[in-house]
């Protein structure tokens, strides 16, 4: 075991070794080709460790006096109450910024200057930004942690992480596996560091999106390089019998400079019950959430909709990432 009961509720240190030698300490988590494949391995056992801790015990001391400066230039829920929930559940406290319109931004301040200025009170600071590369500029002036919570069209290595752990406990392996990605994959982040993360295993790929949607060309081209089989389609029905996960992603009204396009791709897929008659009874469906209509709320009783599930593993993920960068993993 990594983490014990015991030492996580009367130990304020380390459960083993020094905390300066651990190999994510101090470390900014700003894209996911920062990981290898025993990286992942290394993270998805610490955060299933987590999720029996919690179930176990519900929260621990782990990261007691420690603080996380929550700093959102973008609408967030779930990510942003994730990471909350994550470090108040190892016993740490958070400082959330959600609205930085009514901060210092207003006035003009710089993003390295905010940085600057909320490490002076907090530990680890998690980023989200509309600006692709955000977070890495942050980490250039930053002498705390940062950890990217969304960058524009860019990439969200957290969500990407916890997409992948959510693969791993439900189908028990990524090797083998069919996977399928729909939607936005133009703009859709999250599919963007989904896909490299997959790229890492013996997997094959489908796209499906409005031809204005597609995934970008570089990405494609990454996971060419790689070997990784994938194909880019217009209809689901085609291959859904032989997808094992099926990620949807909504269409993002706010990424459009022209509501029209936007009007004319909204409803293209719509995944309901009769979708799934005919996939694989132990398909599972995925959403990194909020949907906006792509997924019937008639789908949610259905024990292969995982969307739910897919966000509590989240908090397991995160809560293994902080204890990692802060040297407690």
């Amino acid at each position: 075991m990594i983490l014990s009961e015991k030492n996580i509720n009367s130990s304020p240190h380390l459960p083993f070794g020094d905390q300066r030698t651990a190999p994510w300490y101090g470390k900014s988590i700003l894209s996911v080709k920062q990981f290898s494949k025993q990286d992942l391995k290394y993270i998805f056992e610490v955060a299933h460790e987590m999720r029996e801790m919690v179930e176990r015990v519900g929260t621990f001391d782990l990261l007691k006096g420690k603080i996380l400066a929550n700093l959102f230039y973008e609408p967030s829920t779930r990510t942003a109450s994730s990471f909350t929930a994550a470090m108040e559940r190892l016993g740490g406290s958070v400082i959330p910024i959600n609205e930085v319109k009514y901060s210092s931004v207003a006035k003009g301040e710089s993003l390295p200057d905010t940085v600057r200025s909320l490490e002076c009170y907090s530990d680890v600071i998690v980023l989200r930004h509309p600006e692709v590369g955000a977070s890495a500029l942050a980490a250039q002036y930053a002498r705390k942690p940062i950890i990217n919570a969304g960058d524009g069209i860019g990439e969200h290595p957290t969500q990407a992480l916890l997409d992948l752990f959510t693969i791993i406990e439900e189908k028990g392996q990524v090797d083998g596996l069919t996977v399928t990605l729909l939607g936005d994959l133009k703009y859709g982040r999250t599919v963007h560091s989904l896909s490299r993360l997959l790229s890492l295993y013996n997997i094959r790929l489908n796209f499906i999106s409005p031809e204005i949607l597609t995934m970008p060309r570089e990405i494609i081209g990454e996971l060419d390089q790689k070997g990784i089989p994938s194909q880019e389609l217009r209809m689901l029905e085609e291959i859904i019998p032989e997808t094992d996960v099926l990620y949807v992603t909504r269409v993002q009204k706010e990424r459009f400079e022209d509501t029209k396009e936007y009007e004319k791709v909204k409803g293209t897929y719509i995944i309901t019950p009769e979708t799934l008659s005919v996939a694989k009874k132990d398909m599972i469906v995925m959403h990194p959430l909020p949907r906006v209509g792509e997924i019937s709320m008639d789908l949610d009783v259905d024990p292969r909709a995982a969307y739910f599930r897919q966000m509590e593993y989240g908090m397991y993920v995160r809560m293994a990432l902080l204890a990692m960068v802060l040297g407690k993993a």
